[in-house]
């Protein structure tokens, strides 16, 4: 590589979740590491998400689990209902036999406190820029440099790219022009305060309703001072892949026949996002030259896993682990991150299908779901969830190099 081009940064596009992880996977492989997010200023929105243990074994290998643990919120449970008549179909303990087991906690957070302790970390590392306002056009690259043409046309250079560019990343789009598949899904996400959420669901589990076409979800955040409401449902519609704003009356018009203890929390929002959601086929190549793709840019999920963010975080640790092995050789250490995820990322999409569909079960089949789990133990639920939760630094690469 010629002197000029050594010199050059590693470029991230998109400041969110994984662009941060993979910014800090990169510094602690002694990269200088430019990001480049479209919005003003570098920050996340949504509500809360899942953590499962693999999730803190990320944020360890990042040097961030200090951070993220002390704002996320340590549930006992995972527990599943069904949402007509009340029926426990199954409970998931996530105590000390959990923990013990995995060598992590099952915990629930804020999108933006898990962003905010990648951020973090970034900002301390002094070895991240942040170029925002930034919003990537095209990409060119050569044999050893990649430049990035954002909205105004400017040219931003690096040793590589980093497409972190999310669900509609233009670096997927450049390379696979692939399209999304749309469910015909929706999904309404809100935060509640704790004094308007009802006394007889403050359970401090993962929590889950699941009726004919549609569930609900609800869980604590932030030391339970609020709750996270999660309603989904089959469109009558036609829809489009997209956020904006909820209709209270539409809402509601989708959860006739729903028992009065779990129909409560449709009715608690003040303000609802709407997400029309969509995922797409997995593919098998991610980088094209000095470019690879990350997270839901790589590989978009439904949520019915609720790993969309935990595998953003595995892959950049997965990335930076391949270039320590590969002493700092990006297109060395690009193809074995592939090799690496691409398998274990199509059974997250591929699962969270199948998962969608037991969570909306009706008619016989819903009876079979809930037959599925009767008088499991803990300790079957964790074996059948070891390939899930039991990924950690160590095993991250999978092969040798």
């Amino acid at each position: 590589m010629p002197a000029s081009s050594a010199t050059l940064p590693v470029l991230v596009a998109g400041g969110g979740i994984g662009g941060l992880a993979a910014a800090l996977a990169l510094v602690r492989q002694g990269q200088r590491v430019t990001v480049l997010e479209q919005a003003a200023e570098i920050g996340e929105i949504g509500a809360g998400i899942q953590l499962g243990p693999n999730a803190f074994h990320a944020f360890d290998a990042l040097g961030v689990g200090n951070r993220a643990r002390a704002r996320a919120v340590y549930t006992d449970e995972m527990v599943m209902h069904d949402a007509l008549d009340e029926t426990l179909v199954g409970r998931i303990p996530t105590g000390e036999a959990f923990r013990r087991r995995f060598g992590n906690p099952y915990a629930v957070i804020h999108r933006v406190d898990v962003h905010q302790s990648l951020l973090e970390g970034a900002q301390e590392s002094g070895r991240v820029e942040f170029r925002t306002g930034t919003r990537v056009e095209r990409i060119e690259q050569d044999e050893h440099s990649v430049t990035v043409i954002d909205a105004a046309g400017r040219r931003h250079r690096g040793r590589a790219l980093i497409g972190a560019d999310g669900v509609r990343s233009v670096l997927r789009q450049q390379y696979v022009g692939d399209p999304a598949r749309v469910t015909g899904h929706v999904v309404y996400r809100a935060v509640v305060e704790q004094r308007d959420f009802p006394a007889d669901l403050r359970w401090n589990a993962a929590s889950i309703w699941v009726g004919p076409n549609c569930h609900l979800v609800h869980y604590p955040l932030r030391g339970g001072a609020q709750y996270n409401v999660v309603v989904t449902f089959h469109s009558r519609e036609a829809e489009t892949w997209g956020v904006r704003e909820g209709s209270r009356d539409e809402v509601q018009s989708y959860f006739e026949g729903i028992c009065p203890r779990a129909r409560q929390l449709i009715d608690l929002p003040r303000s609802w996002k709407r997400w029309a959601t969509a995922d797409r086929e997995p593919i098998g190549q991610w980088t094209f030259g000095r470019s690879t793709l990350l997270g839901d840019a790589a590989h978009p999920t439904t949520q019915y896993l609720a790993q969309g963010a935990c595998m953003a975080l595995e892959d950049a640790v997965t990335l930076g682990e391949a270039l320590r092995v590969h002493g700092g050789d990006l297109g060395a250490a690009f193809a074995h991150y592939q090799r690496a995820r691409v398998a274990r990322t199509a059974r997250i999409v591929l699962s969270a299908r199948e998962m969608g569909r037991l969570y909306h079960a009706k008619g016989v089949e819903r009876l079979v779901r809930n037959e599925l789990w009767k008088g499991r133990t803990p300790e079957r639920f964790y074996d059948a969830l070891e390939w899930l939760y039991g990924w950690n630094v160590g095993n991250c690469l999978g092969e040798t190099p």
